[in-house]
């Protein structure tokens, strides 16, 4: 799967989720500037990060990577 998938996915889910970038971040321990990060830059995030990510908004994470 392609970065640029899995990052406009991941996109589109926290965008998804009714949340604010502090709040998603918050909930996660990054801080607020990572996740934005996440969304604009080439920077992914960490597997632990991904994976409470995808814990904490209910993300199905295989659809994230495009497994499904």
């Amino acid at each position: 799967m392609e970065e640029s998938i899995i990052k406009k996915r991941l996109s589109e889910e926290l965008r998804n989720s009714g949340l604010t970038t502090v709040e998603i971040a918050k909930r996660i321990g990054v801080s607020p500037e990572m996740i934005t990060q996440y969304c604009t830059t080439k920077k992914l995030p960490k597997l632990d990060t991904f994976a409470k990510i995808c814990k904490e908004l209910d993300l199905d994470a295989n659809y994230i990577l495009g497994n499904n």
